[in-house]
């Protein structure tokens, strides 16, 4: 209102944005979401996901009924789910594809999906995701083409690093590429950066990475896998080592120190 004139109103849901506070509110408010549910759920800020292994036509009525808990709640709180953000992706080649809704509207049945930066797809394989991520990088190289006149090798090099390789590198240890086609399209995204540096167009690649002190892309992936396991190994991490790898019964010890 104006002249200086506020008024107040009741509000009945949600936390105050902008504040220091308000992040710690919204996870104390979304702190109950999950009660009741049966099946796997993964919340993060205001993105859910719930997930399940259907193998027959009683897991998948189970699954329909977290999501009407989920539903509930939202009307409970006065927290509605975007139903036309929602989406259902199937895995696996025997998965039967079962219909899901959401407050009475079935739900979209996607076969990608981006989530938190990295692009999921229903066969599991890391080739949409590879393809995004050179996309980036490639604008992010042509931008840097395009806009930078003084380019020494250190200048180009701190940009690469800065402005080009976090896109190559987000998140590897969950989509390590393993086949060839989508390690080399990597790859090129790098060679093109060597390049544009002055003075290095025509020696071979890896005389242009020795010289700018550069690692391949697959070793760098491989040093990423390794600080990851050595996060699980120590505790570290929130992922448990024993939910995705079975120790070694042979009688030789490894102490690991640190």
């Amino acid at each position: 209102m104006g002249n200086g004139q506020h008024r107040r109103l009741p509000l009945w849901s949600g936390v105050p944005q902008g504040s220091v506070l308000g992040p710690v509110l919204f996870l104390i408010f979304i702190n109950d979401k999950d009660l009741g549910i049966v099946n796997w759920i993964l919340k993060f800020a205001d993105d859910t996901k719930i997930f399940s292994k259907i193998s027959n036509t009683a897991s998948s009525n189970t699954l329909q009924d977290d999501l009407t808990k989920l539903v509930q709640w939202s009307h409970d709180w006065q927290m509605e789910f975007n139903i036309q953000k929602c989406k259902v992706m199937h895995t696996g080649h025997s998965n039967s594809g079962y219909k899901y809704l959401m407050d009475n509207q079935y739900l979209q049945e996607v076969s990608d999906k981006k989530d938190l930066g990295i692009m999921i797809t229903s066969d599991l394989k890391s080739a949409a995701q590879v393809v995004e991520a050179c996309k980036k990088a490639n604008r992010a190289l042509g931008m840097i083409s395009r806009t930078i006149k003084y380019n020494s090798k250190s200048v180009l090099l701190s940009l690469y690093k800065t402005l080009v390789r976090p896109h190559l590198e987000y998140c590897t240890p969950v989509w390590s590429p393993h086949y060839a086609r989508d390690k080399h399209m990597l790859k090129k995204v790098q060679h093109r950066f060597t390049r544009m540096v002055p003075g290095m167009k025509e020696l071979p690649y890896k005389s242009k990475l020795k010289l700018l002190g550069l690692w391949t892309l697959e070793e760098r992936r491989n040093r990423a896998d390794l600080l990851e396991m050595f996060k699980m190994l120590t505790g570290k991490s929130s992922v448990k080592f024993e939910s995705l790898f079975e120790r070694s019964t042979l009688e030789k010890k490894y102490s690991i120190s640190y």
